[in-house]
């Protein structure tokens, strides 16, 4: 636990420049988790063609019955 707590306190030193880039990193990382999310969407559309079109009708129920 001691250790976890001078670790903590390193990272809160470090330099602007630094937490940027580990801010593009996490950008970049949650850009490549979105990708691969909408990829595994498609697959299993394409492998369950039933379950896609009953999810599509759902959503277009739902379409339906928003009020804007």
């Amino acid at each position: 636990m001691p250790e976890r707590d001078q670790q903590d306190r390193e990272q809160r030193r470090e330099p602007r420049q630094e937490q940027e880039e580990t801010d593009a990193e996490r950008r970049r990382r949650r850009a490549q988790f979105l990708r691969e999310l909408h990829e595994a969407k498609a697959l299993r559309d394409r492998v369950q063609p039933r379950r896609a079109r009953a999810a599509r009708m759902r959503q277009a129920m739902r379409m339906r019955s928003f009020r804007w």
